[in-house]
C-alpha cells in the first residue's frame, strides 16, 4: 500500500478530544515507562502496555447502562475507575494517547469476520499509525480486539506476518479489503477486514449506538469479557469462562454468579463497585447457564 494517502501528521481535530486526556494518569495506570518520543519502539511498547492493562468488557451494556464515547468519560471509566471497555472505548482511548505522543493516527471502522464469510456492517474500531522515525511504514494497531487481539502492531503490507509470544497474525487482501488473520491449529482464521478509509467521530457514534442497543447485538443482553496475553487468552460469556493457553490447550468452566463476579476482578482485572457487584449478581443469577 502507498501510505501517501494517509495523514502524515498528528490529527488535532477537536472532535477526538485528545487534548482532554490526562496523559500522566494514563501512563500511571498502564505502568508505561518507555520512550516518550513518537518512535516505533514507543508504539510497540505502548501497544503492549495498553493491551495488558485494559480488558475488553461490556459490563455497562449488559446491565443496560448508557456508554459514552466522549474521551473524558472514557478516561473516567477506564483510567480513573479501573475498568475496561469494548473496542470503541479502548481503541479510541489508545488513539488519543498516540495523538498526544505525536503519532499520525487514522481511525478506522472494520468488518468482523470471526471465521465467517458473512458480510457484516462495520462495527470494530482499529487504527493505522505512522511513526516519524519510519515515515514510509504504516502499522495496524489494535490493542482493543479482545482475546485474539494483536500484542504488537503489524506492518500494513500484504502477506506480512507477526509472531509474538508463540502467536501469529497475518495481513492479506480480499475483494479490495485488508484481512487480519490469526494462526490456529486448523490454519489461518479471519478476524476482520478493513479499508484504509478515515472515519469521523459521528461514524463511531452511529456504529456504537447499533452495537450497544440493537437486539441481537453480541453485546446486548449478555455479559462479555475478553483478555489477551502472552501465556493465555481468556473469554467470558455470561458465566462460561474459556481459557486458551499457548500450546493449544483449552479449558472451559461454568461459574456461579458470585464466581463470575470474582473472575471479572481476578482474571480480567476489573475494579468493580458494590453496586456493580450487586447488579451483575442479579443479572447473572436470572439467566440460564450459557453454552459454548
Amino acid at each position: 500500500m502507498d501510505p501517501a494517502g494517509l495523514p502524515d501528521g498528528v490529527d488535532r481535530s477537536p472532535e477526538w478530544e485528545s487534548g482532554h486526556l490526562d496523559l500522566p494518569a494514563y501512563l500511571g495506570r498502564t505502568g508505561y515507562a518507555g520512550p516518550l518520543e513518537p518512535t516505533t519502539e514507543a508504539l510497540r511498547a505502548l501497544h503492549r502496555a495498553h493491551m495488558s492493562t485494559f480488558t475488553f468488557e461490556n459490563v455497562d451494556i449488559a446491565l443496560g447502562r448508557p456508554v459514552s464515547l466522549s474521551l473524558p468519560d472514557i478516561q473516567r471509566k477506564m483510567v480513573d475507575a479501573g475498568r475496561g471497555g469494548y473496542c470503541y472505548e479502548t481503541n479510541l482511548l489508545f488513539a488519543a494517547v498516540l495523538d498526544r505522543f505525536g503519532f499520525a493516527v487514522t481511525r478506522l471502522l472494520s468488518r468482523i469476520r470471526e471465521g465467517s464469510g458473512k458480510r457484516r456492517f462495520r462495527s470494530h474500531t482499529s487504527l493505522l499509525v505512522r511513526a516519524p522515525d519510519r515515515p514510509h511504514t504504516v502499522w495496524l494497531a489494535d490493542p482493543g480486539y479482545g482475546y485474539a487481539g494483536l500484542i504488537e502492531p503489524i506492518e500494513l503490507r500484504e502477506n506480512t506476518e507477526l509472531e509474538t509470544a508463540g502467536r501469529r497474525w497475518r495481513l492479506t487482501r480480499d475483494d479490495g479489503h485488508w484481512v487480519l488473520q490469526m494462526a490456529t491449529g486448523d490454519g489461518w482464521f479471519d478476524l476482520y477486514t478493513f479499508r484504509p478509509e478515515p472515519q469521523y467521530a459521528v461514524d463511531f457514534l452511529a456504529a456504537h449506538h447499533v452495537s450497544s442497543t440493537r437486539p441481537g447485538s453480541p453485546f446486548v443482553g449478555r455479559l462479555v469479557a475478553q483478555r489477551g496475553g502472552e501465556s493465555a487468552r481468556y473469554r467470558l460469556r455470561d458465566t462460561v469462562l474459556t481459557t486458551d493457553r499457548t500450546g493449544g490447550r483449552t479449558d472451559t468452566v461454568t461459574l456461579s454468579a458470585a464466581e463470575t463476579v470474582q473472575a471479572l476482578r481476578s482474571v480480567f482485572g476489573l475494579r468493580l463497585s458494590a453496586q456493580d457487584e450487586h447488579e451483575l449478581t442479579t443479572f447473572l443469577g436470572a439467566r440460564e447457564p450459557a453454552h459454548t
